[in-house]
């Protein structure tokens, strides 16, 4: 079952010479209880597809097309919805967690306000109510001593720590659908394992959605049901993840998997080279 459609959505920026899209026409869907990875180098659009569902994006930008989410046999249309609707649904239906905890974490406000305030907002618990649950969601996430950590700040806590932090964040009133920005990136091997293994429990045991953006393919193996490659604003390779790790069709999918330490393609990077020149031209042409 469905739980979030984008159907060929197109994201545009202004520029100097006329709008240029950065997104083109892209379709997607998240299904129920699944991790579904969005892959691709930097710049090729993940990250405004993400923003784009919450309606973050900066007023350079400007976009058509659909963006549905299915919650209880009701679907609401997300793209060009009014403010007070994406409101009721930014961190109570669809949540974000982002690259960097330094920035999406606030420094002057406490870790106990900003993992209780929305809470009181969204599912209008009381102050103590709300707390429990808070200190409940950071013990779940397994941060050290969660009493203590209520009272801290972000500047306090290491980065594995902040990142299991905004998770907590994103998780607090029970969102749906969870969009994750390169949520290892700044992390080492071993913290960037035990976050990925924290997103896997969440959705094996609470049936969130994910949609997880990264331009590492070694985490979407760990971790993905179904991956979707992305280049240049275009999605040009979707497939459950063992399928597209053991038979990837485009010759874009297969220069990122030789790129990956101990890659058993057997193409030579010359000729991997020579097949994404073929193929950019062949849609160059399209």
């Amino acid at each position: 079952m469905s739980i979030l459609r984008i159907t060929n959505l197109q994201i545009d920026v202004r520029t100097q010479g006329g709008p240029r899209a950065v997104v083109d026409g892209i379709d997607l869907t998240l299904e129920r209880g699944r991790i579904h990875g969005l892959a691709g180098e930097s710049g090729s659009g993940k990250t405004v597809t993400a923003l784009a569902i919450l309606g973050l994006l900066p007023e350079s930008m400007t976009t058509s097309g659909s963006v549905v989410l299915d919650t209880n046999d009701v679907d609401t249309e997300l793209l060009g919805a009014p403010r007070q609707v994406l409101a009721g649904i930014r961190g109570r239906r669809i949540a974000m967690v982002f690259q960097d905890p330094s920035t999406s974490l606030h420094p002057q406000l406490s870790v106990g306000r900003q993992l209780t305030d929305h809470m009181r907002h969204h599912l209008k618990l009381g102050k103590r109510d709300a707390r429990d649950r808070a200190r409940a969601l950071l013990e779940r996430v397994r941060v050290p001593d969660p009493t203590s950590a209520l009272k801290k700040f972000p500047h306090q806590f290491s980065g594995g720590q902040r990142q299991r932090i905004a998770i907590a964040v994103a998780l607090a009133c029970e969102p749906d659908v969870l969009l994750a920005d390169e949520p290892t990136t700044a992390l080492d091997v071993t913290v960037q394992a035990g976050i990925l293994q924290l997103l896997r429990e969440l959705v094996d045991d609470a049936g969130l959605s994910v949609l997880l953006v990264t331009h590492d393919l070694g985490v979407m193996s760990a971790v993905a049901d179904e991956v979707a490659v992305m280049r240049a604003g275009v999605i040009v390779e979707s497939a459950p993840r063992q399928q597209l790790f053991t038979d990837p069709q485009h010759a874009y999918t297969r220069s990122l998997l030789a790129a990956l330490p101990g890659s058993k393609l057997e193409e030579s990077p010359e000729a991997l080279v020579a097949e994404l020149l073929n193929a950019t031209r062949t849609e160059a042409i399209e």
